[in-house]
């Protein structure tokens, strides 16, 4: 049995649908209903990492996790991975993410991530840790403002990320649950190349036969747009990244990924032809993917 938690979110979603037919999968979320997955031997079970019961019921006969969590400084690891030891999962697969490995970056988030990590290598379990870069998919974010005003507003146009296709990841993730010689290992995921949020915004308009121009914010009109989505403290930590990005911290374009999944990074370009219908005139709101 492998379990996924996010199952939901980005990443966990796509592992399900990714994950081989054969094999019995269980989902942990908050809320049921809105897992959807093409996985016809998956088990959708509610859960919390607060609630040590829900986790007992959801790791009982799991081998294998993949564990995504997002409150940042919070202890969902910790609270999880004692579940799972008890529970006698003998593999933990840990989403992170790409900063760890920067002695720069000291924000809240990368910290924070830095202590999980800790924490999955300490358990007692065979791990392996994915770190990505960041997600093509945050794009969405700029879904309403290109359905509304055919703009593109972000900090740092011209600071470039080697950022990374979330079913790359999955993919990733689907080799460290179920294939071998994953143990012990540390994995960094990119894209092919890297790219700005120009470049990003020129490679939209061609998917979707549009005109788009971009808008540079501010330092403080970027702080102010993620505080209203974000408490204070991760909005600065946002910054800080997006700091370390202008500096040239995120451009780096590691070929772990190929080697991982046999096949070669998705680019930015793929992505958004796959993705162009979420930033059309009439789209539902966009969804995280």
């Amino acid at each position: 049995m492998i379990l996924i938690t996010g199952a939901t979110g980005t990443v966990g979603r796509q592992v399900l649908d990714r994950l081989p037919a054969d094999l019995d999968v269980r989902a942990l979320t908050r809320t049921p209903p809105r897992v959807v997955t093409t996985h016809h031997r998956t088990e959708v079970v509610q859960g919390d990492y607060g609630d040590r019961a829900s986790l007992d019921r959801a790791l009982r006969g799991v081998r294998s996790a993949f564990l995504v969590t997002t409150r940042v400084a919070g202890d969902d690891d910790a609270r999880f991975l004692a579940a799972a030891r008890a529970a006698g999962v003998q593999h933990i697969v840990k989403l992170s993410a790409a900063a760890v490995q920067d002695p720069q970056a000291d924000d809240l988030i990368t910290s924070w991530q830095r202590a999980n990590e800790r924490l999955v290598r300490s358990s007692g379990m065979a791990w392996t840790l994915l770190r990505p870069r960041s997600f093509m998919s945050n794009t969405l974010s700029w879904a309403p403002a290109i359905r509304s005003d055919g703009v593109v507003r972000a900090l740092y146009g011209s600071s470039a990320n080697a950022c990374v296709d979330p079913r790359d990841v999955a993919d990733a993730a689907v080799q460290a649950l179920t294939g071998t010689g994953h143990h012990s290992r540390s994995y960094t995921l990119t894209g092919p190349e890297p790219v700005t949020a120009i470049q990003q915004t020129r490679l939209l308009a061609r998917a979707l036969g549009v005109a788009l121009r971009f808008e540079e914010l501010s330092a403080d009109e970027a702080v102010a747009a993620w505080t209203r989505r974000h408490p204070e403290p991760v909005a600065a930590a946002l910054l800080h990244s997006a700091r370390r990005q202008l500096e040239g911290a995120k451009a780096a374009v590691d070929p772990t990924l190929v080697t991982v999944t046999g096949q070669p990074a998705r680019s930015f370009a793929t992505w958004s032809i796959d993705h162009a219908a979420a930033f059309s005139a009439g789209s539902p709101s966009a969804r995280s993917e």
